[in-house]
């Protein structure tokens, strides 16, 4: 199944008519993850038919309204909707106490259970993982405590032919370790490389998700050639004191980070409400890192 990134919103503190406070959908190996959640969140869900039920984990970056505004909403139709599958919040501390007093006056008790992560570890931390999917919190620079999050799909087992199964008569035994990358050792003692028997997987797709933060390209390491990358841009480069102020980013820099972590596309979004277009600042980005999008609402990714 391919992945695909759903836009949701894509405007800074203030939203327009245009655009809606940040939230986004990543669909990645059949799970669906919901990231930040800003106010309309339900509404935009809707539009785009991402189905209510099949949102597994939600991550909150920060505790600034425009990025969780929208979760009391969210959690309320779930309910209306009769959800039964739990739900884990990754968020900063103090979240789950800010959804409980709000939830206290919506809803008598939800139909599902909620588990609450709280994001604390410094640097990069593994917060997520399954048989296919890590994801990981980078800690940001903003005006307070403030993480990005990376999905990244584990290595896959190399492929092996029914031609090359038959024509060695390998075993469940044997087939499992030559798909992990191991030689084949034959009775006699021949050794046949395991490049002869498989052909290389695809290499593993990865999404990150850089949040509110002052430039920050040490942290590229931490995503080195990530598939696609979103990276906030408030501003353009020339409004860089005011972006230095507010603790964000510009689309230039975004895109010198994009260099950085030798992305394979870049995203940029989380736009000040100044901007009617944002031709200006996809422009900028792309004289550094040609291949950038600047975002919409309800714009779709597949990688």
């Amino acid at each position: 199944m391919e992945n695909a990134l759903t836009i949701l919103g894509s405007s800074s503190a203030l939203p327009t008519s245009q655009r809606f406070s940040t939230a986004q959908v990543l669909q990645m190996l059949g799970r669906f993850f919901l990231i930040d959640c800003g106010e309309g969140t339900q509404i935009q869900l809707r539009r785009c038919s991402i189905p209510f039920t099949r949102i597994q984990a939600i991550f909150i970056s920060h505790l600034h309204g425009d990025h969780y505004l929208g979760i009391f909403g969210v959690l309320s139709s779930f309910n209306l909707l009769g959800r039964r599958t739990p739900l884990t919040i990754y968020a900063p501390k103090g979240f789950e106490n800010i959804v409980n007093f709000q939830l206290k006056y919506l809803v008598t008790e939800l139909s599902f259970k909620v588990t609450f992560i709280e994001l604390t570890q410094n640097g990069m931390s593994c917060i997520y993982s399954d048989k296919k999917i890590d994801v990981y919190s980078i800690s940001l620079d903003h005006r307070l405590p403030t993480w990005g999050f990376y999905f990244k799909e584990k290595a896959k087992d190399y492929k092996i032919s029914k031609k090359i199964i038959e024509k060695y008569s390998l075993s469940i035994a044997q087939i499992v370790l030559i798909k992990k990358g191991e030689d084949l050792v034959l009775a006699n003692g021949e050794v046949i490389p395991n490049s002869l028997l498989t052909i290389f997987p695809e290499s593993p797709k990865s999404y990150a998700y850089i949040s509110d933060t002052l430039f920050k390209p040490q942290i590229a390491e931490y995503i080195k050639d990530v598939t696609l990358l979103y990276h906030e841009s408030t501003f353009s480069h020339e409004m860089l004191k005011r972006a230095k102020e507010t603790f964000h980013s510009t689309a230039k820099q975004a895109a010198e980070f994009a260099n950085f972590a030798n992305a394979e596309k870049l995203l940029l979004g989380h736009f000040s409400a100044r901007y009617k277009t944002t031709v200006d600042l996809e422009k900028e980005a792309k004289e550094i890192f040609s291949n950038t999008v600047a975002v919409n609402d309800l714009d779709i990714y597949s990688f």
